[in-house]
């Protein structure tokens, strides 16, 4: 049967290595072994995605090392062609198996879809039977396929996406549970004064009275505090207990502590005390302590960061996703990002939204460009904007990173696959995407994230502003709303928070990119600076036509934060009319559907500013005041795809399935101790190539490691049935 080319990658994907050789180079011995044990821990802790992503995704991991461990991909091309695959079956293999280890799992980390191998079934299992591995363990093989052959290849409606009960697949929460439970889940949480971070939730019935399990991940599994135990919350039972991917949390805890040793300072010492400390006991108070150190420690030349940090794929919301990154700053790059730095304060009030809705102090954070040399999770961003932890980034400040080496392979076009577009914008398209990214991606981390107020009345009933005072500049009334004890913005907006987020550091950056200033910033002047204007509002409109590739109909969801935000931002764009923005179907040259978005320029400074003007401060004011009602009143109608109105955005997503294409993939090198030194190793960009940095990664424990993987899935696989 013909499968939708949406559940499988492409055999001619973009495979690209991340080039960090002459970032490695610049490093002393010291900072090289600092930044070997901390790849190390990055590494080991990234396989815990695989256990959040699904419940087949550790067996299929596991199953490729141990294939690959014994051949090499070109040593099992020849067992491939012997057992009757062609060369493009055998590629659609290789592009499979590194489409696993690149997401950390068998689903999109940007999209959130599943894919499958491109190849029949009964061709990949005789493969599997010709493997070396086989023929030196085939009882065990032949258990590993059959554990993990039937959701490999499965595409039934729920296992499509990741979502909550019926509307897709996650192990944040056993099969049984759906949104009433999360939220359930959140109040008790909240009531103990407790992250939903590092937690996942497990339900089963107890003589017909519901119990839940809330497991917190560490190394240790012995309940030895308070917040561990059983509690009655509501009239249902709670259960708080350790131990969450125990054995991968050591290992993280073990190169943590390595780590130390090579530390440049005493911050980074204390930081890393605290990350050992919450991965031992799972303590998201410790994590957080160490984050504070981590702000502290500015402009070191080593940057990193680790732990369960980004919400986007817990249906909910609110549990992180583990991810760990080690990187080595790019001075020259970081110049410009200093200068944006000192002219926030300037910067800031230029923002639609009333003096009171800003930040009391804007604590100036750090913000480099850095050159990754490690980034282990289900995917790598452009730029981050850290700690999560809002009542640390509201009164203690934060860290703002763009990863140059990322954004100089992710955003190179080649002009034959740049869709929607008219010829005429193409080469200037070509031309400013990359500086124009960088300038947006340095005011969406900066004052984007890094902007507002959030109002809040803290347990003892104390304001961080005079309500008696403050207007509401949407209704002209005093604020009637706010943020109460432990809720959070993540807590409070829950299901559309991440997306509703990025739209607003989107919108700052469309905002404020129009600001000669920032554009001299970044050293455009003149035509320059306004056809880099022209392409990051071009390139957002783009993107948000694009975005409809992550929309699924059926359940009317969104599966990717960013992509929501920026099918909004064209929505408001389009409602802004006067000819703002153009969007019209027709048929390409190869007689298939297509369309054209166009951006008269000359309407950007007015039109343009004044559309995003207005939505940007409603979205500011909905989330200083905490509410949720109108928020997601308006988030969602801008969201909505339908039929209907002046564009029909259900026929336009079809065109974009029909167009799109595939997301590149990274091969990372690896780093290994050599004597007293530490020595880059670096592979080709490639499937095999980024194949063989995985089976390298973990060589030296590779056993126990797949033993520990196998054992830990099997604990919980009886949770994933609905």
């Amino acid at each position: 049967t013909m499968v939708d080319s949406q559940y499988y990658l492409p055999n001619d994907i973009g495979i690209a290595a991340l080039d960090c050789c002459e970032a490695f180079r610049l490093l002393s011995p010291r900072e090289r072994m600092y930044a070997h044990h901390l790849s190390r821990a990055a590494w080991y802790g990234g396989l815990a995605v695989l256990l959040q992503t699904s419940p087949e995704s550790a067996n299929i991991f596991v199953l490729l090392q141990r294939i690959f461990r014994k051949q090499t991909p070109a040593q099992l091309e020849q067992v491939a062609t012997a057992v009757g695959l062609s060369s493009e079956e055998y590629l659609a293999f290789l592009v499979y198996a590194a489409g696993l280890y690149a997401n950390m799992g068998n689903y999109k980390s940007f999209g959130d879809t599943k894919f499958i191998p491109n190849l029949p079934k009964d061709k990949l299992k005789a493969l599997v039977w010709a493997s070396q591995a086989f023929q030196d363990q085939p009882g065990e093989m032949e258990a590993l396929w059959n554990s993990c052959s039937c959701p490999l290849y499965s595409l039934e409606d729920r296992q499509k996406q990741l979502g909550l009960g019926d509307k897709g697949i996650t192990t944040y929460f056993s099969g049984n549970c759906g949104l009433e439970d999360a939220e359930l889940a959140q109040k008790f949480l909240d009531s103990q004064n407790l992250s939903a971070y590092n937690t996942r939730l497990f339900k089963r019935e107890n003589g017909g009275k519901a119990c839940y399990e809330v497991r917190l991940a560490s190394a240790v599994q012995k309940e030895s505090d308070s917040h561990c135990g059983n509690f009655n919350f509501e009239e249902k039972e709670f259960t708080v207990k350790r131990g969450d991917y125990a054995p991968l949390m050591e290992k993280v805890s073990y190169y943590v502590q390595q780590a130390q040793a090579h530390a440049a300072n005493d911050n980074q010492k204390k930081m890393l005390e605290e990350y050992r400390r919450s991965f031992t006991f799972g303590s998201i108070e410790a994590h957080k302590e160490g984050s504070r150190y981590w702000i502290k420690d500015k402009g070191p030349i080593v940057e990193s960061y680790i732990g369960f940090i980004e919400s986007y794929r817990d249906p909910f919301g609110s549990r992180g996703e583990f991810e760990g990154f080690v990187a080595v700053v790019n001075k020259a790059m970081s110049e410009r990002f200093a200068k944006l730095v000192s002219s926030a304060e300037i910067l800031l009030p230029e923002l639609p939204w009333p003096r009171d809705f800003e930040k009391d102090i804007f604590l100036k954070p750090d913000f480099t460009s850095l050159d990754v040399l490690t980034f282990a999770g289900s995917g790598i961003p452009a730029g981050i904007n850290i700690p999560n932890y809002d009542d640390i980034r509201q009164s203690e400040g934060f860290k703002n990173v763009s990863l140059g080496n990322v954004l100089a392979v992710a955003y190179a076009t080649q002009k034959d696959k740049l869709t929607f577009l008219e010829e005429e914008d193409k080469d200037v398209y070509i031309k400013w995407k990359g500086p124009s990214f960088e300038v947006q991606v340095g005011l969406h981390e900066l004052l984007g994230h890094g902007s507002g107020k959030l109002f809040v009345q803290d347990d003892k009933g104390k304001f961080n502003f005079d309500q008696s005072k403050v207007i509401n500049p949407e209704t002209g009334e005093q604020v009637s709303s706010w943020y109460r004890g432990s809720e959070t913005w993540d807590s409070k907006f829950s299901t559309i928070a991440s997306s509703y987020e990025e739209c607003r550091a989107e919108c700052v950056g469309l905002y404020l990119c129009l600001n000669q200033q920032v554009l001299s910033i970044f050293g455009h002047e003149g035509q320059d600076a306004e056809d880099v204007v022209y392409i990051n509002w071009l390139n957002m409109v783009r993107a948000g036509l694009l975005g409809l590739e992550f929309y699924t109909p059926e359940s009317k969801s969104w599966r990717q934060a960013h992509m929501q935000a920026r099918f909004v931002i064209l929505r408001v764009l389009l409602e802004a009319g006067e000819g703002l923005v153009g969007l019209e179907e027709m048929t390409g040259q190869d007689g298939r559907p297509d369309a054209r978005i166009t951006l008269d320029r000359s309407k950007i400074h007015t039109v343009g500013k004044n559309a995003i003007h207005r939505f940007l401060c409603k979205l500011q004011v909905f989330k200083s005041t905490a509410d949720v009602e109108g928020g997601r009143a308006l988030y969602d109608s801008y969201s909505a795809v339908s039929d209907g109105g002046s564009h029909n955005f259900l026929r336009l997503r079809e065109t974009v399935l029909l167009r799109k294409e595939a997301r590149k993939m990274f091969v990372q090198a690896n780093t290994r101790i050599n004597g007293d030194s530490v020595e880059l190793v670096e592979y080709e960009g490639s499937a095999a190539g980024l194949i063989r940095s995985f089976i390298e990664r973990f060589q030296e424990d590779a056993e126990q490691l797949e033993a520990d993987l196998l054992e830990l899935n099997k604990r919980d696989a009886p949770c994933w049935c609905c």
